[in-house]
């Protein structure tokens, strides 16, 4: 077993899932976001299928990551394009064929900036079972691709169900206050302007002791290599079950080091302590994303004493 799998954790055990349907349900706009790796995407996939199994309720839902835009930047017109063709690819996926037929006429009769709105409109109409729309990485979206996405989902808020989805989920790695939105002209625009329709932005959690624990154990159960209690004890301590720190540092006790690999050596705390120190020297991307957020205004505010 790799820890960094997640297996022993299911993907929506870290969410309040019936916070979640609840706002499905009300026909709410909202937020989930959590740092990288940290089974965002894989909880998405999950509260997908669920809506989709017709369990909890007669939806449809499709998600689509819209990460490909993000080289866009200003440029409308060719995120757009990108956006659109990912979703009709997703909804294809998943049976749905109809933004496959449409999306390229639409794009090319409303523009841009409405091509999104006209698009969910129409598909809406089309089908009357509501649209629960998911939509993964909105916030590596920069510029007025970003806008517009933003823009046309609000636009079009008032339609929902049944001329538009009837919730609509961005997720990232940021809270929508913090989205990087800038006009063309370098003009930053609060992220609750061009967006101001999102009822609740929620966080996905940490693992608990518990689950960290058992995420060890499962190691151990799988390879046969045990975690000494000091050791297990240390990879609590030092990460509050931050889980891409969880995996960052069993990964490196287990798996990067050469001693870690030998199967018929428990993992001992000096292992876990080693990791951490290799971790903090290799300024490994995710560590570096913390530091800079550190030096925003907003959270040195937050974080001084009053």
């Amino acid at each position: 077993m790799r820890l960094d799998k997640h297996y022993a954790i299911q993907p929506l055990d870290r969410v309040n899932v019936d916070e979640l349907l609840g706002l499905i349900r009300a026909e709410r706009y909202f937020v989930l976001h959590a740092p990288r790796q940290t089974g965002r995407t894989s909880a998405l996939i999950a509260l997908r299928d669920l809506l989709n199994r017709g369990e909890v309720g007669n939806f449809r839902c499709v998600d689509v990551n819209v990460e490909v835009g993000q080289v866009a930047r200003d440029d409308t017109a060719r995120g757009m394009r990108s956006i659109l063709s990912s979703l009709a690819s997703s909804a294809r996926l998943l049976g749905d064929d109809f933004p496959r037929r449409v999306w390229l006429d639409i794009l090319q009769q409303s523009g841009p900036d409405d091509a999104l709105k006209d698009l969910l409109t129409e598909w809406c109409v089309a089908n009357p079972v509501p649209l629960v729309l998911l939509v993964d990485e909105i916030d590596s979206l920069v510029g007025d691709t970003l806008l517009s996405v933003l823009r046309q989902l609000r636009a079009g808020y008032q339609r929902r169900p049944e001329a538009f989805p009837q919730s609509v989920v961005l997720c990232g790695v940021r809270d929508i206050r913090d989205y990087r939105i800038r006009s063309s002209t370098g003009e930053v625009i609060a992220g609750g302007s061009p967006f101001n329709v999102a009822a609740k932005s929620l966080r996905m959690g940490d693992f608990t002791e518990a689950e960290t624990r058992a995420l060890v154990a499962q190691h151990t159960e799988e390879t046969g290599q045990p975690f000494s209690l000091v050791a297990a004890e240390a990879v609590w301590t030092q990460t509050r079950g931050q889980p891409w720190l969880v995996n960052a540092l069993c990964a490196g006790a287990c798996f990067d080091n050469r001693a870690g690999r030998d199967r018929s050596r428990a993992i001992e705390v000096d292992a876990i302590y080693a990791a951490r120190e290799e971790l903090i020297l290799s300024r490994r991307t995710h560590l570096d994303q913390l530091a800079h957020k550190l030096e925003e205004e907003r959270v040195r505010r937050s974080s001084s004493p009053s």
